[in-house]
């Protein structure tokens, strides 16, 4: 069912200082910071040969993120995303299977502009991870 790693996302306390260290240090290709209001967080994307890594910073004081850097003060990874084909019969046959998918079950559109949901960690190994229609 799950397809490519689409992306990993990291948590970080300071968003400018970490996208420079991608950019500078390991010379990668960083984009520029984005909002994402519906989801409490600014990105940055990283595009790496095979895939991406998404850095996270709180937007607004209900940022679920600020939680996350509050128990890890120095970030860390929070998230890795899968493309799946069909995010609705994903989302029903993990349901049936037993996996709890986070908030109303309705896709949110994500950060690609694509529909996206969360599955709790615990059900998968203490990793939060994110389906994204492809």
């Amino acid at each position: 069912m799950i397809g490519r790693l689409n992306h990993v996302a990291i948590a970080v306390p300071d968003l400018e200082a970490a996208a420079a260290q991608y950019r500078m240090t390991l010379g990668a290709d960083v984009g520029a910071p984005q909002d994402e209001p519906d989801h409490g967080v600014t990105v940055v994307f990283i595009t790496l040969p095979n895939t991406k890594i998404e850095l996270l910073y709180p937007l607004g004081e209900n940022s679920p993120i600020q939680g996350f850097l509050d128990k890890n003060p120095a970030g860390g990874i929070h998230h890795i995303c899968y493309e799946v084909e069909d995010i609705l019969a994903a989302r029903d046959k993990l349901k049936s299977e037993g996996a709890r998918v986070l908030g109303t079950g309705e896709p949110k559109i994500g950060a690609h502009g694509k529909p996206v949901l969360f599955l709790h960690p615990k059900d998968f190994n203490g990793c939060l991870v994110e389906l994204e229609q492809v």
